[in-house]
């Protein structure tokens, strides 16, 4: 299995001739409630939220199981519409998906039939651009994530780790201000997984783009992120805004820190009290 940690410096600079504005990224999320169905049917799945996020900081959320995690996550992405409330980026009203924002889902959702090459140049395709620019970004990514000599291979005859290392190469094809990412580890092995955290923090920092990362594992947030954000059970809002004390570039090392294992606790106090509470709402 192909799984070296790719150092991007030593790669083509992925934004030559694609230059991201200076400050892009800004997510601001303003008092949002997202409601599903009408009736008896209702789901209250987010009430009243509000965050702000700095361009290219890297954001993780955590929460327990159906507290709207990724239901907010969609909202960024213009996948859901809020029934009150702005989701915008950068003084944008976000009205639907939109090429400034990359999406990782946990399921690689590649197009099987497609090589990989052509799959990462899917979106420059749509995007109008040229043959030739499209076959110019797909070998630059290509090269990014490690996966050159796969380039003419299908999805089914690469591992999950390398279907996934296409997947973020393909949401980054467009050179997106905002990476979107939804558990896009949680299928994968153990030391695939961490594996593929330091190629995204590689990724994140050659880039300078705004990630907001929806995760289940504590240990993956704080590893990750500059701020951790807790969410509360069903209906969802956020509860507890962390910063990371963690210094950059991270080390797996880092896991055994005090201030590592101090965030840990708290995180994990907070969301087993939140998963108690929804698992006697449920049973009430």
């Amino acid at each position: 299995m192909n799984t070296q940690v790719v150092n991007l410096k030593e790669h083509i600079n992925p934004r030559d001739g694609h230059p991201k504005s200076p400050g892009s990224g800004h997510i601001v999320i303003e008092d949002v409630e997202i409601t599903f169905g009408a009736g008896a049917e209702r789901n209250h799945a987010v009430t009243r939220t509000s965050l702000d996020i700095k361009p290219g900081e890297f954001v993780c959320i955590l929460g327990p199981s159906g507290c709207g995690k990724s239901t907010l996550l969609n909202s960024i992405a213009g996948y859901v519409s809020p029934t009150h409330g702005n989701v915008s980026v950068d003084d944008r009203k976000v009205v639907g998906p939109g090429p400034d924002r990359g999406m990782v889902f946990q399921q690689y959702s590649l197009f099987p039939w497609k090589t990989i090459r052509d799959n990462i140049a899917f979106g420059p395709k749509v995007a109008g651009r040229s043959t030739v620019e499209c076959g110019s970004i797909a070998n630059t990514f290509l090269e990014m994530v490690g996966l050159t000599k796969f380039a003419n291979k299908y999805p089914a005859e690469l591992s999950g780790g390398m279907q996934q290392r296409v997947g973020i190469a393909r949401a980054l094809a467009n050179y997106p201000s905002v990476l979107l990412m939804d558990e896009p580890f949680g299928a994968l092995d153990a030391q695939t997984r961490l594996v593929m955290q330091e190629n995204l923090l590689n990724i994140w920092a050659d880039f300078g783009i705004t990630v907001v990362f929806v995760t289940h594992d504590v240990d993956e947030a704080i590893f990750l992120a500059d701020r951790v954000l807790i969410m509360s059970a069903s209906p969802g809002s956020v509860i507890a805004d962390l910063e990371v004390p963690l210094p950059r570039p991270r080390d797996p090392a880092m896991a055994i820190s005090e201030d590592f294992l101090e965030l840990k606790k708290l995180c994990l106090e907070r969301i087993r009290a939140e998963s108690t509470r929804a698992f006697e709402q449920q049973n009430s």
